[in-house]
């Protein structure tokens, strides 16, 4: 028995150490049999899922929704923590019964890791041998750092989410709210037709390579949510890909290169990330863009001076193009509950800036 807590107790040390380290430390995609972290994440996404889909209104879900992300990863740290408590408590009472007939409990072992691990230092129950005591200065150690990493690994996660959020808001005065790619092509005819579009586009491509490396790095930040209900970064992303199919589709004025530069970027990204999430590509449940919403479409461009191509090849030109990225967007959406944007407008859509109390205020006072 005492072979047998030592092994179990080392095997589950070093699990819950490289689990630890691919998540926090290593700065690309965690992937392996054993993954603490997506069990973890995956059991507690589900169940929390679950309780919020008999919740209809949009407000309270989203908030519902919303604490997910830093219970599920305060849950993570609880975790490992015990993991690693558990781990040296074996093997604590493994030394300790090889030793002495009236070593300690295996409770007792448990108590010595707790705190050994948390540095507590009370000394009511003490190793004995050179190897415990030797262990027992590796385990206070290893617990002062893993909290140290802990402490430094949050502040990377909330900026990591700050940047990205930045964005997404800053789309908002591009795309509406909820986004749109059609708002979008509008607005760029309002300014520099063609120029003011490419400059937003070229700061897309890299904030969607910024995604993908935050996001890989850090899957828990695919569960943050944005800070508005009708806003998220899969619906962000998605409208970036419509209009990017649009331009490379044909719509005049615009030249197609930048947008097939943040095509690609933007695809890459919704391809790794649902792959990260071990999503497998499925089409959305209905048509995005049937061909009588793509004719709306095209004449809701053309009221507002954008000019799309409508023939039979840019029509099947754009028809490959949501192939390719749809069913990504469409398994994030439907996995993360983030609904997609639509092509369109929805009716009395308004930006997020006109529905403040302040914008409320100015417009009684302009009356």
């Amino acid at each position: 028995m005492a072979a047998l807590a030592i092994a179990a107790g080392v095997a589950l040390a070093l699990i819950v150490l490289w689990d630890s380290f691919e998540t926090i430390l290593l700065p690309r995609r965690a992937s392996g049999p054993v993954r603490i972290t997506r069990f973890v994440l995956e059991g507690t996404w589900f169940l929390w899922g679950a309780a919020a889909r008999p919740l209809r209104r949009r407000g309270p879900r989203e908030t519902f929704l919303s604490f997910y992300a830093i219970l599920g990863l305060l849950l993570l740290l609880v975790v490992w923590a015990a993991a690693l408590i558990v781990a040296f408590g074996l093997i604590h009472w493994g030394l300790g019964s090889r030793r002495d007939a009236a070593s300690p409990s295996l409770w007792s072992a448990l108590y010595l890791s707790g705190s050994t691990f948390f540095t507590l230092g009370i000394g009511d129950v003490v190793p004995r041998g050179l190897l415990a005591r030797t262990l027992t200065v590796l385990e206070a150690g290893m617990g002062f750092g893993f909290l140290a990493i802990v402490l430094a690994y949050l502040p990377v996660l909330y900026q990591a989410f700050s940047r990205r959020e930045a964005r997404i808001t800053l789309l908002d005065e591009w795309t509406g709210s909820p986004p749109s790619a059609a708002v979008l092509l509008r607005r760029n005819a309002e300014g520099d037709p063609g120029r003011a579009v490419v400059e937003l586009l070229r700061d897309w491509e890299v904030t969607a390579a910024e995604m993908l490396e935050s996001h890989l790095s850090y899957p828990i930040l695919a569960f943050f949510r944005s800070q508005h209900d009708n806003q998220s970064w899969i619906a962000s992303l998605t409208t970036i890909l419509d209009a990017c199919a649009l331009i490379v589709a044909g719509v005049e004025g615009i030249p197609p290169f930048q947008a097939r530069l943040t095509f690609a970027i933007a695809r890459h990204a919704a391809v790794d990330l649902s792959q990260a999430l071990g999503l497998r590509p499925a089409p959305p449940l209905s048509d995005r863009l049937p061909a009588e919403d793509l004719a709306r479409l095209r004449a809701w461009l053309a009221e507002g001076g954008v000019r799309a191509a409508a023939d039979a090849e840019a029509t099947q030109k754009l028809s490959e193009l949501r192939t390719m990225y749809e069913p990504y967007v469409s398994v994030l959406s439907r996995h993360l509950m983030m609904p997609l944007p639509s092509w369109l407008p929805p009716e009395r859509a308004r930006f997020n800036w006109q529905t403040t109390a302040w914008a409320r205020t100015a417009r009684r006072d302009a009356h």
